[in-house]
């Protein structure tokens, strides 16, 4: 049996996270974990509903301990919930306040409320607890935008590995920052860079979830440098638009949807650090990342690697649980990093050309002024794509359609070039930055064929 320790990286004294009240050192937070674990029911695994990061890692730990799973759902719709208890007789739900306690409550769960510290007045534990590698100790589940949530399971072993892998890609192990959230922590890149990082990459995190831009200000002023902001071109956007923040990121770190270039240049000038990006899915947990100002070209993190069987790539080693075919058309290159040319679902066919819509999001928002972008492929009657047009929408605060149409075409061929292309204060990403298919049809209807809402 090979058996890793719940925190590693990390003294017993050292800084594990920062609340409100102040630091919570390692220590600490097992003696919180360990009370936790003794006051959960004899059975039944956890859907984790916490928001706050600090007591869902609390939970988490405590589930550990005890031997249960980690369930973190995609959503927290009533639904969403009661197909994830008919899939796990006997699991409660996690809370740490009303809107969670609701939300079981809606799905007629039940539900144990953690605690903020629920281990105060005990003393620190010195014993660092260690865990078998081969236990489940997660699972994580699909947003279900094309069907039923589905669940992906996550072993000890590969996530100590995924944790130690993205920290060393980043540069972290060896220069830990302080990590500033504002994704879900449920979600596999919220669990993987803002809490796995501080398990096991030596960092520690802000136990809020920051959205709003001051939120976000208010955050990084909580706690102390090296920061690292880990966040979503959604939020990015937002946050780089409202008044100059007061405390700076030392790092910025981006995933869950293409982060445009000028975006990037705009957030490294801003802040006067770098930003970089992580690929990866929840199925494949992350696999690579890039410093998005410097090129294209993605690095893999150590130990994964890509196989190749025809169009389709998929990844293993490493963190990576088993052998998982991956959604993305990728371009390997020689020196051994590769290129994303969109998800095998985006690509279309227009007038016998063949290209992805992320190949044209990229040349849109590559244009300068462009904040973010967003091809759309409507549906046309009988399905027939050669005989409807493409539309796009952007967010370009000064620019003018015209000129940026023009700019566009030295850059694709005319026959991808949207009509019309409709500028927009904001896309409508979702919490974790995402652009759903639903949510640019609804854009269709209300701004190019003018439907009442």
């Amino acid at each position: 049996m090979s058996l890793s320790p719940l925190i590693s990286a990390h003294a017993i004294d050292g800084v594990f996270a920062w609340r409100p009240d102040g630091p919570v050192r390692v220590g600490e937070f097992l003696a919180d974990a360990a009370a936790f674990a003794e006051a959960l029911p004899p059975e039944g695994d956890l859907i984790n509903l916490c928001e706050d990061r600090y007591r869902f890692a609390v939970g988490f730990a405590a589930g550990l301990l005890r031997g249960r799973v980690s369930l973190q759902p995609s959503s927290l719709a009533p639904q969403s919930l009661r197909q994830l208890a008919q899939d796990f007789p006997g699991a409660l739900c996690l809370v740490d306040g009303a809107e969670m306690s609701h939300a079981a409550e809606a799905a007629g769960l039940p539900r144990h409320e953690v605690p903020a510290r629920p281990g105060a007045g005990r003393p620190p534990l010195a014993d660092m607890p260690r865990i078998d590698d081969a236990r489940r100790a997660a699972v994580l589940f699909t947003s279900g935008s094309t069907g039923r949530p589905q669940p992906h399971p996550k072993h000890w072993g590969r996530l100590v590995r995924n944790g130690q892998a993205e920290a060393a890609a980043l540069g972290l192990d060896r220069a830990p920052h302080v990590l500033v959230g504002t994704v879900p922590i449920q979600h596999s890149y919220g669990f993987e860079s803002t809490f796995l990082l501080a398990l096991h990459g030596g960092c520690s995190f802000w136990s809020g979830k920051p959205f709003f831009a001051q939120d976000i200000n208010d955050a990084l002023a909580a706690v102390p440098a090296p920061r690292l902001l880990v966040t979503t071109p959604f939020h990015l956007a937002n946050w780089l638009a409202s008044a100059a923040p007061g405390a700076l990121p030392q790092r910025l770190l981006s995933a869950t949807a293409p982060l445009a270039e000028g975006l990037a240049q705009q957030a490294e000038a801003a802040c006067g650090a770098e930003l970089h990006e992580i690929y990866g899915s929840t199925e494949s947990s992350a696999l690579a990342s890039r410093r998005t100002v410097a090129g294209p070209a993605w690095t893999l993190l150590p130990g994964a690697r890509l196989r190749f069987a025809g169009d389709v790539a998929s990844a293993e080693g490493g963190h990576v649980e088993g052998t998982v075919p991956l959604a993305d058309l990728i371009e390997p290159l020689a020196d051994g990093r590769f290129v994303l040319h969109g998800r095998h679902a985006d690509l279309i066919n227009i007038a016998g050309k063949r290209t992805s819509l992320a190949y044209l999001n990229r040349q849109l928002a590559g244009l300068e002024g462009v904040l973010d972008a967003a091809f759309f492929l409507p549906e046309a009657p009988g399905g027939d794509a050669a005989v409807t047009r493409l539309v796009a929408f952007a967010v370009a605060p000064g620019r003018q359609p015209a000129p940026l149409l023009a700019e566009l075409r030295e850059r694709v061929d005319a026959i991808f070039l949207p009509r019309p292309l409709v500028l927009l204060p904001a896309l409508p990403r979702n919490a974790t930055g995402k652009l759903t298919r639903e949510a640019l049809a609804a854009l269709y209807r209300r701004e190019v064929l003018r439907e009442p809402s």
